[in-house]
This record gives structure tokens, sequence and C-alpha cells, in this order.
């Protein structure tokens, strides 16, 4: 799904506003069993200064949604450094922290569409090296080829 997304912004023929609502009601599906979860809680945990550091900038606040990004990603993190060992967990806490993956992966991808959007429009130059190392493609690269 998300590579239709990339090959539309690619080809510069898309309507922003409905992939993004598309994008919204997509049903992003994390599995469990192949989450790295004590690798993704050390990375959370440790951008957590970073993090509220975005929080503190009054001209971040403005832009609800990206706020909305930010609590999202805070909720996880909190949620994965509350517990002690998140190897044995019960299916049951591995599927809500699942849930509140999908929430930051879903928010995470309408946010970057719409950054896209602010590129293309704005930075045609900064567009161009966004889309090559896009998060959305395992083998991106900044390489121009043909």
């Amino acid at each position: 799904m998300l590579r239709i997304v990339y090959c539309l912004v690619l080809r510069g023929n898309i309507r922003y506003k409905s992939i993004i609502r598309y994008l919204g009601e997509h049903d992003y599906r994390i599995d469990f069993e192949k989450t790295e979860w004590e690798g993704l809680k050390e990375f959370l945990v440790n951008k957590r200064e970073f993090m509220l550091r975005l929080l503190e900038n009054p001209n971040l606040l403005e832009h609800e949604s990206f706020t909305d990004v930010l609590w999202a990603v805070f909720h996880l993190t909190e949620e994965l450094g509350v517990r002690k060992c998140l190897d044995t967990l019960p299916d049951a806490d591995y599927k809500h922290l699942c849930g509140d993956m999908n929430r930051v992966y879903s928010q995470l991808a309408r946010q970057w569409l719409g950054y896209m959007e602010h590129l293309k429009g704005s930075y045609p130059y900064l567009f161009s090296l966004a889309l090559r190392t896009n998060p959305f493609n395992r083998t991106a690269s900044p390489v121009v080829r043909e």
C-alpha cells in the first residue's frame, strides 16, 4: 500500500488530500511477533529529551497534527518504558502495544505525505532528496538514477 503512495508521489500526479484521507483510514497491521520490542523501547526512551524539546517549541505546537504525532509517540514511549521486560508479555498486551504503534505509524505516514506536499510546492530540490531517501522505501538511496 505504501509503495503505491510512494509511486504516486514520485510521479507527481496525486491528490494529496485524498491520499492523506486514505492513509488515515488504512488498517496498519503490526506483527507483534516480528517487532523488536526492546530495541524500540531503547530507541524511543533515548529520544525522549529531543521530543520534549519539540513540544516546548511554540511554533510546532501551532501545528496540531504534528503535536498529535508527538503525543502518540510519547504515549507509546511511556507504555514501553513502564514495562520491565518486553519479551514475555501476554498476547493481549502485545496487541495493545501494537494498537499504540498503529496510531503512531498512521499519523507519521500522513504527516510525511503533508511534508512532501509542502516540499514539492515550495522547495523542489529538498523534495527530490526527501523522495529518494523516504522512510517507506526499503531500497531508498540518495543516489540520483536516470
